[in-house]
């Protein structure tokens, strides 16, 4: 069974190896949508694949307290914050979080988005 959790979150970045003429070189603003699945068997005793609150913890301690209303070119691992390359440190830093990690989803607030699944 696979269970998921949006988040929204926003953000500002540039793209810095991009054409000086792109609109994305400029500093700009992104209202961000976060899906993270999660694929487990049910527990007998608790019912659930994973409790949400949890996800919801670990999502908001560990990827939303950083990114979320920041800069994304000042987290040292995104100095090029791309909407692939933001989805691979999002997927890096929950994959050693939550067991049974196995999809997540993360579109940009005009319906343009990434599926990462750790390949």
């Amino acid at each position: 069974m696979t269970v998921f959790r949006n988040f929204r979150f926003h953000s500002a970045r540039h793209l810095p190896n991009l054409d000086d003429n792109h609109i994305c070189k400029q500093t700009h603003g992104h209202t961000f949508n976060l899906t993270v699945h999660i694929k487990g068997e049910i527990n007998p005793k608790t019912g659930f694949v994973i409790d949400f609150f949890d996800i919801d913890k670990i999502v908001n301690a560990n990827i939303l307290s950083i990114i979320d209303h920041k800069l994304l070119n000042d987290i040292p691992s995104l100095n090029n914050p791309t909407s692939e390359n933001l989805c691979k440190w999002i997927w890096n830093t929950l994959i050693i979080k939550i067991d049974g990690l196995s999809k997540i989803v993360l579109s940009e607030d005009h319906g343009t988005g990434i599926i990462y699944k750790g390949e």
